[in-house]
This record gives structure tokens, C-alpha cells and sequence, in this order.
């Protein structure tokens, strides 16, 4: 937005912001929100509830990115912001509320398809609400606000029409089949506006926020994956303690501990410094949005697909009756837990690609042992099948590691000196003001 575009009640944000702890806050809504996800996920393991799933995930991801790039634009905790975030917050968590009946409407209580349409309508519309006003002093903005407005109505609409759908239309799945494309149609909607939009005046004023965001969000879906091993059958929080559990819990961590090393130790360091040293703003918000916006969608479906896997393992595990090492696995398990993780992993191939032109053949080299380790795995008890996979994924992290090893050390060296530059200049700040 231009220099003018601030508006009363809104602060514009700076080159040097990050994350605010109403952002956080945001967040939470989706540490349950993605919860609800797999777990419904987890109670239809088929192909359908999986495209579902991934669907519904794409549709949250397109929520929480709105309030990212809010958070980039103006100051999240000043001004008449803060009671449009608890207000966005709400309708988030209706949202999340609804997930469980967001295709189907079950009996009892209110209709689940259309409460998710109007969690969804109130998310998008108070998002891009804020983002109006904020630029209205920009002439280029208030001639295209329709430009704006019309994506999250027509996509709300395409979900009212989804949930409305009289069933006898259809006989049997092709009502659920039908529901589904109108969905995929809302979810193109919404992303082909992001690509082809143009003239919106939007850039990234802070890499460092923007960076931080994302990799808080990652955080946030891994954490997720660690809750799904830390949760009996059915979401109760008593998980009967045998030796599968605790293998399984050990191993889950250290799973995702190596997503983590493969995403956080160097890659988003570097995609961050990359960012910065993109100067010119159209493409900076190209970069951005590329890169971030679409880009991590993967990253966090790949983590969300794992955590799936690990509740079905979780599940087998818990029950006493099951053997010491477990059953094998069903086929919907052990392709969300192997599938999970490669898709993390190409989700990180092309980013490193994109963001510091480097190609990550150890990292390839690691989805295709996944893949050839898959048929194998399908064929051992559980526990082997999960441990199989942790040594696999730490193999690939830590031979990319070494590969890396020149870029690591210039990449972190860089990232240390900034954050004792910026220690130092707030220390010399609160030294004459505090």
C-alpha cells in the first residue's frame, strides 16, 4: 500500500516488525482447528475423506495466510485491530467447530455445511475488511476493492450452494461427490485470485515478520503431530501406557524432530535472508507469495498426513490386545505416515530450489527410499514400520546436512550476526529509555 494508506484507527506496520502476541493468539485457533481435521480425517479412512481433508486444510491455510498478511500490513495489536482479531478469532473457531459435519450434515444441532459457510464468509470477509480500510487513502486500492470483496463472496457462495445440494439430486456418493467438486471449485476461486490479481499495492514490508510467521505456523502442525501420539482413541486424554505406546512415542518425536531440523536448522534461515535481500517490492510480494503463501501448503499437509498415520499407529498401539511390536498397518496409515513425510520433504526440495537455487539431492534421494521402503514397511509389524521411517528421514536430513555444510555455516553465521545486532541495539535502547 501506498504511503498514505493508513487510516484512522489502524497503524501501518514497519520494514523491521515481527510476530505480535495477538498473532499468537490467532494461532491457537488453529493448534484445534487442525486437531479437528485429522481427527475427523482419522474416523473416514478413505480416499475420499482424504481429499476432504485436504480440501478443508487448504480452505483453514487460506484463513490464517489472510490474518499473515494483515500482520504485515499494519500493526495487529494497535489501534481498532486488536477487536477485529477477537472478532476473527470467533468466527475461526466456529470454523474449526464445524469441521466435523462441514461435508455431511448428521442429525442433531444446527447444519453443519452452512455454519461452516458462514464461519468461513465472516473469517474472510473481516480480513479483507480491515485491509480495505487500511488502504482506502489509496486511489488504486478503492478502485479495485471489488477485486477484493469478490473472491471470499463468490467462494462462500460456492460452499452455500455445496451444503444446500437437495439429496434428491443424487443417489448415494454422487451427492458427497458433488459437494466436493463445489468445494474444489471455492478453493480455485480463492487461489487463482491470489495468482492473478494485480495492482493491489501489496508488498512485504517486513521479510523478518513474514518469515516468522511461517515458520511459527510449522511449529504450530508439528506440535500437532506430537499431540497426535500423546492422544488415546477417540481424543481422550488418558492413553493407556503399554510398550508399543511409549516406542511409538519415541520414535513419533524423533520423526519430528528431523522435520524440524530439515525445515528450521538452515532452509528457513536462508529463505528468510533471501527475502530481505529481494529489495524491489513487486518481487519481494512475488517471492512471498510464492514461496510462503502457496508453497508451504505442502509443508503443513505433509506434517498433517504424518500426525494421521501416527493416530492410526497410536490407535493399534493402545490396545492390549495387540502384539508386543504391533500389526501391520492398513494401507490408509502407512500412506499418510510415509506419504507425510515425503510430501514435507518435496515441499523443501522446492523451496531450497526456489529460495536459495540450491538442489537438495540428499533430500531426494531420502523420498525415494521412503518410496521403496513403503511396500516393505507394509509387511512388518508397526513399531518396525515407524522405526524404518525415523531412520530413514534422519538419514536424508543428516546427509543433507553434511552436504550443506558450507552454505549451513555462512547462512548461520549471518542469522547469529543479525539477532547480536538487534540484541544490541535494544539493549542500548532500553539503556537510555527504560
Amino acid at each position: 500500500m501506498g504511503e498514505g494508506a493508513t487510516a484512522r484507527g489502524v497503524q501501518r506496520s514497519a520494514p523491521g516488525s515481527r510476530a505480535t502476541r495477538l498473532e499468537l493468539f490467532y494461532d491457537l485457533i488453529f493448534v484445534f482447528a487442525f486437531l479437528n481435521v485429522t481427527t475427523v480425517t482419522a474416523g473416514n479412512p478413505t480416499a475420499r475423506g482424504l481429499a476432504q481433508c485436504l480440501v478443508v486444510l487448504a480452505l483453514l491455510w487460506w484463513c490464517w495466510t489472510g490474518f499473515a498478511v494483515l500482520g504485515n500490513l499494519v500493526r495487529t495489536d494497535q489501534g481498532i485491530v486488536p477487536l477485529v482479531g477477537f472478532a476473527t478469532m470467533a468466527a475461526a473457531f466456529v470454523l474449526a467447530l464445524s469441521l466435523p459435519k462441514a461435508f455431511v450434515d448428521r442429525p442433531g444441532g444446527l447444519p453443519g455445511p452452512l455454519v461452516f459457510a458462514v464461519g468461513y464468509f465472516l473469517v474472510r470477509v473481516s480480513e479483507t475488511s480491515i485491509f480495505i480500510w487500511a488502504g482506502r487513502r489509496n486511489r488504486d486500492l478503492r478502485r479495485r476493492w471489488r477485486l477484493f470483496a469478490l473472491p471470499p463472496l463468490l467462494a462462500t457462495a460456492l460452499i452455500v450452494v455445496a451444503a444446500l445440494l437437495p439429496q434428491r439430486l443424487f443417489d448415494g456418493s454422487a451427492e458427497g461427490a458433488a459437494r466436493l467438486v463445489l468445494w474444489l471449485a471455492a478453493l480455485a476461486v480463492e487461489y487463482g485470485a491470489g495468482l492473478t490479481l494485480r495492482g493491489t499495492g501489496w508488498t512485504v514490508l517486513s521479510a523478518g515478520h513474514w518469515a516468522e510467521r511461517h515458520g511459527q505456523i510449522v511449529l504450530i502442525v508439528l506440535g500437532e503431530a506430537i499431540i497426535a501420539l500423546g492422544l488415546a482413541p477417540g481424543g481422550s486424554a488418558v492413553l493407556l501406557l503399554t510398550w508399543p505406546v511409549l516406542i511409538a512415542a519415541v520414535l513419533g518425536v524423533a520423526v519430528a524432530a528431523a522435520l524440524w531440523w530439515a525445515y528450521f536448522d538452515t532452509l528457513a534461515l536462508g529463505m528468510e535472508q533471501t527475502l530481505h535481500r529481494t529489495r524491489d517490492p513487486a518481487a519481494r510480494a512475488s517471492l512471498a507469495r510464492d514461496a510462503y503463501t502457496y508453497l508451504h501448503l505442502p509443508v503443513i499437509a505433509g506434517v498433517i498426513l504424518f500426525a494421521l498415520g501416527l493416530k492410526g499407529l497410536i490407535h493399534e498401539g493402545a490396545d492390549v490386545g495387540t502384539p508386543s511390536w504391533g500389526v501391520p498397518l492398513p494401507s490408509f496409515d502407512l500412506l499418510a505416515l510415509y506419504g507425510g513425510v515425503a510430501l514435507y520433504l518435496l515441499a523443501l526440495i522446492v523451496l531450497g530450489r526456489k529460495m536459495l537455487a540450491a538442489p537438495r539431492w540428499p533430500t531426494i534421494g531420502g523420498i525415494l527410499l521412503l518410496l521403496v521402503l513403503v511396500p516393505v514397511a507394509g509387511s512388518l509389524p508397526e513399531m518396525f514400520a515407524l522405526a524404518m521411517l525415523a531412520v530413514a528421514t534422519w538419514l536424508a536430513v543428516g546427509a543433507q546436512t553434511i552436504v550443506d555444510v558450507r552454505r549451513r555455516r555462512e547462512v548461520r553465521e549471518v542469522a547469529l550476526a543479525e539477532q547480536l545486532a538487534v540484541e544490541e541495539d535494544q539493549t542500548r535502547w532500553r539503556g537510555h529509555h527504560l
